[in-house]
């Protein structure tokens, strides 16, 4: 059962793209702008590893070795967030859907939610092959550092350090693993009035204007009665 919006605007935001492509970025400063919460499964399994439930201990496995999750823990986990009182007015989804089945799952959890607009980051293989391998994380909250963060996280203080899933051969092996089974994301989505492709090789700036400039024409055409 989806929650009701009522009188809310209807924000409801997938970000899709491979490792590396900004999505994470890019949803986080949709989340503040729109005030919306920014809903990421990579946090929320992180979460469960770092308190050694049982699916966090599957997921880390699965995640170590640069595999996805399956299809039915996520789509509970993402079915149990929607659901809270925060998400009423909308979401940004990072990391979900990530097949066709957790879309297909998705499209039923947004019954009077509003429509569900879709924003796909296009980056380079080797662009994305040198972002991940220079990339860090905070290793007490899971923040991506930021640029000018040289030791230590901006947000809680604590000290950086590679994401073991980021390693050269585990990056490529998630891009494989994104080829493979998150791509049809693309052909199932892209018939959509609300799909669109934004170019993410450009400064994050940049990419955040054309992101919004998406979303405002999908909420527009939305308002004006367009199918979606």
């Amino acid at each position: 059962m989806g929650v009701h919006q009522g009188d809310c605007p209807a924000i409801n935001v997938v970000m899709l793209g491979p490792p590396g492509a900004g999505k994470g970025t890019q949803a986080e400063r949709l989340s503040r702008t729109r005030n919306v919460p920014k809903i990421s499964t990579g946090d929320i399994l992180r979460e469960a590893v770092q308190a050694c439930t049982d699916v966090g201990r599957t997921a880390k496995e699965t995640m170590d070795a640069g595999n996805l999750v399956g299809d039915d823990i996520m789509i509970a986990i993402v079915q149990d967030r929607l659901d809270r009182p925060d998400a009423r007015c909308g979401f940004v989804l990072d990391g979900f859907p990530r097949t066709v089945v957790q879309a297909t799952a998705l499209d039923r959890m947004m019954v009077n939610r509003g429509p569900l607009v879709v924003l796909n980051m296009v980056v380079p293989e080797d662009v994305l092959v040198r972002r991940l391998a220079t990339r860090r994380i905070c290793s007490k909250c899971g923040s991506i550092a930021a640029p000018e963060w040289t030791t230590a996280c901006g947000k809680c203080g604590g000290p950086l350090m590679t994401r073991v899933d980021d390693g050269i051969d585990i990056v490529r092996e998630r891009l494989k693993v994104y080829q493979r089974q998150t791509k049809p994301l693309v052909e199932y989505y892209s018939k959509r009035p609300t799909f669109t492709s934004i170019d993410g090789n450009r400064p994050p700036d940049v990419v955040t204007a054309a992101v919004d400039a998406a979303l405002d024409a999908a909420i527009g055409a939305a308002g004006r009665g367009v199918a979606l």
